[in-house]
């Protein structure tokens, strides 16, 4: 996985499956990338880039379509060459970021961050899904906009998990290629990763990793289907349902790194 200053050591994208370096695939995990900032954006910004996105992915998911590959299929192989350029802060740049905290108080900053930033990627997506209901032709890219949805707060959960690990100090080994399979894993699995368990880290997915993943991430495309509600229904609708799904992940994950290391409370 990308890392800020190269703390987690960057992988190669290009080796993941269904990933050749191509132009379309760069943009797409640009995007994405910039989409699962957590950091300060504005609504028309991220609406922007969302649209951006949303665009870019249709172009591949005709080929994807003509070509006989599945939805699951495509989607997962999309995320895999996404994964390794989503950038994991170290703890020192975590702590920076977020006013000083450390330890627990860290970690519950990070999980409120990650789903304020899920819901508003769901809040977005509804907005545009009204504004689509309103001119039914449009209606045509619908399928687009609920997979860029899907990769995007799936980005945002994985390097939730990552630097949760980062903050309880449970190191995961191998190269930046090799943790990005781990911590996609781990989100499909909905689990933190288990360093004493060397399966757990791999340079590939299995054939049950890559089933585990096509199935969380159409269980998260098919959430994303409330955003097409009526008027601004949906945006209500796939906000909440995301913050909670990203704050109950977040409990799980956080409740199995305390197994291996317990972090003290307070900045102290």
């Amino acid at each position: 996985m990308t890392s800020e200053n190269e703390q987690t050591g960057a992988g190669s994208a290009g080796s993941t499956a269904g990933g050749p370096a191509d132009a379309p695939e760069r943009e797409v995990a640009e995007l994405v990338g910039r989409l699962a900032d957590p950091g300060e954006m504005d609504g028309a910004e991220r609406r922007r880039l969302l649209g951006r996105l949303t665009a870019a992915l249709a172009d591949g998911a005709k080929k994807a379509k003509a070509s006989g590959v599945g939805r699951g299929r495509w989607l997962a192989d999309v995320f895999m060459a996404v994964a390794p350029r989503i950038p994991i802060r170290d703890l020192a740049t975590l702590s920076e970021h977020h006013h000083g905290l450390v330890a627990e108080e860290l970690a519950d900053d990070l999980a409120r961050t990650a789903a304020k930033a899920t819901m508003a990627v769901g809040a977005i997506g509804g907005a545009l899904a009204a504004a689509e209901f309103a001119a039914p032709p449009l209606l045509l890219s619908a399928p687009a906009q609920l997979v860029a949805e899907t990769l995007v707060v799936a980005a945002i959960e994985v390097k939730l998990i990552a630097e949760l690990h980062e903050v309880y100090g449970v190191q995961v080994p191998g190269t930046g290629a090799q943790r990005a399979v781990a911590f996609v894993t781990a989100w499909s699995k909905q689990r933190g990763v288990d360093p004493l368990t060397p399966a757990s880290v791999t340079i590939a997915l299995g054939t049950a990793a890559k089933t585990a993943l096509r199935n969380r991430l159409m269980r998260t495309l098919g959430r994303h289907l409330t955003t097409f509600g009526p008027f601004l229904t949906g945006a209500v609708a796939g906000g909440a349902l995301n913050r909670a799904a990203t704050r109950k992940l977040a409990v799980t994950v956080r409740d199995d790194l305390r197994r291996h290391r317990a972090l003290p409370s307070g900045k102290s």
